[in-house]
């Protein structure tokens, strides 16, 4: 039995990798795009006006009315086409529904309610109206049934007063149908067949009615859960994001033993904002800054903000790495390349001043309204006295950082610094990363490529 099981599971899979394949070309097709693109238009129609968090309701209300159009538009042709005679009645009838259905979009002009409650009017009124005409076998009064998902999306969370009231009307009015148009008399075989037919569509529409509402109501719901988490994502690291959604409530906050921290500063930056204007200077910083975040994805290491032309990074949290200072070591070297390469594209006068620092710190999500996630201890304050320290183009280090990077650097000694707080601190600039064909360290490399004698650090 396990076999079959298993060889029919199999079987679904390849049925479904088969006509994945097979659909493929079609679901990519330019038309099938631009239907897309029409049916998401259909959804927003009258929506435009109100703020983000009613907009989804809206269109999914706007989905149910379309499908019930459709759907009562092929009853008002399949009963022109029985007999129209005899269900000339019930013909005009569905027509009227459908062009008042479709006048819901335009009802969301007036209120975000308004729209809601014509469908309401309109399918309530309706139904008795065909229950009068073919009894409760009709199957008409199923629909009211619809009522108890549809409420919630169509009038929202925050008015369940209206919300209930809805669906205990549905209720009444379902059961005033059952006892107010039974089937009078016998019925023929054509008749009963006929209500059977009634009775099967109503059944069918209804739970495809709630089925697609539902549905539509949750791919929304999932669609603004991604959107959210990516913008979480772009706000606060991946684990810290994970922390939050376990545990909402609590505080993140923790102690890292050893971890990096650098800052970066443009210098001369509000010298030439000033003479570059806003648009201009916003652009600047946007593609800097760009850059830089592609950096940090690249070297495994964690922006932490921007302040002004101020950026800063770190290594080592929240996730533990034992290479945390090659890591943001590496990433400072590329960052001078990356405003070297702009600087000579665009002719501007920008560079950059880098300081950085190793060490114990602590770091944590602060506020609940625009929270960040931010570090706080000795290194950080050294790195950012550090950058404030260096010159344009050159990476200025603490001692830490100078050992926890070994031999695999090349360094350029600066005298001793005094460093607000802290007093006389030793510091190297480090210049580039050792290749087996790097000269020894009687030589360095300076940050344009050329070699120069200096002290052996």
């Amino acid at each position: 039995m396990g076999d079959v099981c298993r060889a029919a599971l199999n079987a679904l899979f390849a049925l479904r990798a088969f006509l994945a394949r097979l659909l493929r070309p079609l679901l990519d097709s330019a038309f099938v795009k631009q239907l897309r693109l029409y049916g998401r238009r259909l959804a927003a129609a009258g929506t435009a006006g109100h703020p983000s968090n009613i907009r989804p309701r809206l269109k999914i209300l706007n989905v149910m009315c379309y499908l019930i159009a459709a759907t009562t538009l092929l009853y008002a042709i399949q009963q022109a086409l029985t007999d129209y005679d005899r269900f000339a009645p019930m013909v005009h009838l569905n027509l009227a529904i459908v062009a008042l259905v479709l006048l819901v979009p335009f009802a969301h002009r007036i209120n975000d309610i308004a729209g809601g409650l014509l469908l309401v009017a309109v399918e309530y009124a309706a139904l008795i109206g065909f229950a009068a005409f073919f009894s409760r076998e009709g199957g008409g009064h199923l629909q009211y049934l619809i009522a108890a998902a549809a409420a919630f999306v169509i009038f929202g969370l925050e008015r369940i007063w209206l919300v209930a009231g809805v669906i205990i009307l549905a209720v009444v009015l379902h059961l005033y149908v059952w006892y107010a148009f039974p089937i009078t008399g016998p019925t023929t075989p054509d008749q009963q067949a006929m209500m059977d037919s009634l009775y099967t569509q109503g059944a069918i529409t209804t739970f495809a009615l709630i089925a697609a509402s539902v549905y539509y109501a949750f791919s929304l719901a999932e669609q603004a859960k991604a959107e959210t988490d990516a913008v979480l994502r772009n706000v606060l690291p991946d684990s810290i994001v994970e922390r939050l959604k376990a545990n909402p409530n609590g505080i993140i906050a923790d102690s890292i033993d050893d971890a990096s921290v650098m800052f970066a500063d443009i210098s001369g930056f509000v010298a030439l904002a000033r003479s570059l204007g806003a648009h201009a200077t916003v652009d600047m910083l946007g593609r800097i800054v760009s850059e830089f975040d592609a950096l940090a994805v690249n070297h495994g290491v964690e922006k932490i903000k921007t302040i002004g032309d101020a950026y800063m990074v770190v290594a080592g949290l929240p996730e533990a790495a034992l290479d945390h200072a090659p890591r943001l070591a590496r990433m400072g070297l590329d960052m001078l390349a990356t405003v070297e390469r702009l600087r000579t594209e665009n002719g501007l006068p920008i560079a950059l001043r880098i300081g950085m620092a190793s060490g114990p710190v602590m770091a944590g999500v602060i506020g609940t309204k625009k929270f960040s996630y931010d570090v706080w201890g000795d290194p950080v304050n050294l790195a950012s006295r550090l950058e404030g320290q260096s010159i344009p183009g050159r990476i200025l280090i603490c001692p830490q950082c100078r050992s926890k990077l070994g031999e695999g650097f090349i360094y350029e000694a600066r005298e001793a610094i005094d460093i607000k707080g802290i007093g006389s601190q030793e510091a190297w600039f480090l210049i580039g990363e050792r290749s087996p064909g790097d000269p020894p360290s009687g030589l360095s490399l300076t940050p344009m490529g050329h070699r120069q004698s200096r002290t052996a650090s």
